[in-house]
């Protein structure tokens, strides 16, 4: 097992993010999160990633409870873990080959780590990286100067650079366009497959998930709304996810459901 949430709650300050989140996921698995904006997915999945710690219930690891270890211990534990967030926190400054080199500093000592701020360690590495994302040319670009899409697919290319067991990505194509989005999600699904690592992403694109991903989450409010394979995955139910919400959907319509959303 990679992830388990048991009764996991999320509080912002007076906001309530998340409520008793029952999930789990296997190691391998492959999952799109989906829901209205504002509904918990980036909330979800930074408490997957330790970024935050939960305000009731219970996160499970990697076979650890994170925030039952000790600080050293919890660091550890995040370097098997890659987080792709939608607006990269990348200097902009910074040069791209830097920026994907440091998706493995958590496995080097600090002396590597300063050192390849001054004298990129592994630029063939990282090249390759950058070249399944179609970057390869902007290696010693600073990311200053770099679109909103271009800076999403270098995010992609660090964490795949990490090799990390447990791979979760927010909304990690949102500002590219349809055929690299597409490519994007395609990559990430086939590194997962190809090396057991669990892949976790929330995405707003629904035709997306529904293409590249075998399990969709529903995520509404703060609740987990339905878990269901991709297939199984009706128009009802989206409907009822995306109430109120001005969204076209790509599924033809399914059979009949209650007014209460099921879980599959």
């Amino acid at each position: 097992m990679s992830i388990r949430l048991q009764g996991a709650g999320l509080r912002h300050g007076e906001v309530q993010a998340l409520h008793a989140v029952q999930l789990r996921i296997e190691r391998g698995e492959r999952v799109a999160i989906i829901g209205p904006s504002g509904a918990g997915k980036s909330s979800l999945l930074h408490l997957m990633a330790t970024a935050v710690q939960p305000s009731a219930g219970q996160l499970q690891l990697l076979g650890a409870q994170p925030w039952a270890l000790s600080t050293r211990a919890r660091q550890r534990l995040r370097a098997r873990v890659a987080l792709v967030h939608q607006a990269p926190p990348l200097p902009p400054r910074q040069r791209v080959v830097t920026a994907v080199l440091a998706g493995r500093l958590g496995q080097w000592g600090t002396l590597r780590g300063l050192l390849n701020l001054l004298h990129p360690s592994d630029v063939p590495g990282a090249r390759q990286a950058l070249a399944e994302l179609g970057l390869a040319d902007k290696l010693f670009v600073q990311c200053g100067q770099l679109s909103g899409g271009q800076l999403q697919r270098v995010g992609i290319a660090r964490a795949l650079y990490q090799r990390p067991e447990v791979l979760l990505a927010d909304e990690p194509v949102s500002a590219m366009d349809p055929v690299l989005a597409d490519h994007s999600l395609a990559l990430l699904n086939r590194h997962a497959s190809e090396h057991g690592v669990t892949l976790v992403a929330s995405l707003h694109a629904v035709e997306l998930a529904l293409a590249h991903f075998p399990r969709i989450v529903g995520i509404r409010e703060g609740q987990v709304m339905f878990d269901c394979p991709a297939q199984a995955v009706s128009q009802s139910l989206l409907e009822a996810l995306y109430a109120n919400e001005q969204l076209a959907l790509p599924v033809a319509p399914g059979p009949a459901l209650t007014v209460q959303i099921p879980r599959c």
